[in-house]
């Protein structure tokens, strides 16, 4: 991991509000139910502070960035939950934006884990026109890390959703920002494509249409990427939280 200041594909919704954890709260010596008892409340506050903005993005498309020319450079700064890890690449405005995206989530996710006393390196990084935020464990398990995903990803989204929240609070723009812990989204990825492709190869063989299970928004944009490559037709029906996937064979 490169010695940088330490903690993935597609949408979400936002607000001008931070996570709302009380001031001054600490957790002493890492104890779980501490610890358990603050990501209770993060999935709380993003229940409530994104009523009003969420919104499906499985149409929306990335924005290209021209990124041909581009420098790696690395900075370092410690802090006390870890590093940060930053690829900074030379462009033009758009990319400097999403730097900036990434560096205002890694500063509030950062006092997050101060907070509930969770160690982790940050990475952050710009992938298909978007910032991307990563926590890492230190070299070690990434057992305490995993709070921070919960059940199927259920905090993980939470932070996420609040993560973009607190860049739009700071910048005044709307974010895209993509948030992954202990590598969980990266491997649920794999996973999704791997099951699309079986779906897909099930809708040629009877030509029927094939309604997978309810997923994220991350989720459904992960299969229908893998269905355009297939050169099938996807489509996302119902509301959240039962909003899935409809593959259809390919026309005639």
């Amino acid at each position: 991991m490169s010695d940088t200041h330490a903690v993935e594909d597609t949408r979400v919704t936002d607000e001008d509000a931070l996570v709302d954890v009380p001031a001054g709260t600490e957790v002493a010596g890492g104890g779980s139910a501490e610890t358990d008892a603050v990501v209770d409340d993060v999935v709380e506050d993003v229940d409530d502070e994104s009523e009003e903005s969420d919104e499906d993005s499985d149409d929306e498309s990335d924005d290209d960035e021209s990124d041909e020319d581009d420098d790696t450079e690395a900075g370092a700064e410690g802090t006390s939950s870890g590093t940060r890890s930053r690829r900074s690449s030379r462009g033009g405005e758009s990319l400097r934006r999403l730097e900036e995206e990434g560096e205002v989530a890694a500063d509030y996710l950062e006092e997050l884990l101060d907070i509930v006393d969770l160690d982790g390196d940050i990475d952050i990084d710009v992938e298909n026109g978007r910032a991307s935020v990563a926590i890492v464990a230190e070299g070690g398990s990434d057992r305490e890390l995993r709070k921070l995903v919960g059940p199927g990803g259920e905090v993980l989204e939470a932070l996420q959703d609040l993560s973009r929240l607190a860049v739009q609070a700071k910048t005044g723009e709307r974010s895209r920002l993509m948030l992954d812990v202990a590598g969980f989204r990266a491997a649920r990825r794999k996973a999704l494509e791997e099951q699309a492709a079986r779906a897909c190869e099930e809708v040629r063989r009877t030509s029927q249409p094939l309604r997978l299970e309810p997923m994220s928004a991350f989720e459904r944009k992960v299969v229908h990427d893998v269905v355009a490559d297939s050169g099938l037709v996807s489509e996302s029906e119902g509301e959240d939280p039962a909003r899935r996937v409809v593959i259809f064979p390919a026309s005639a």
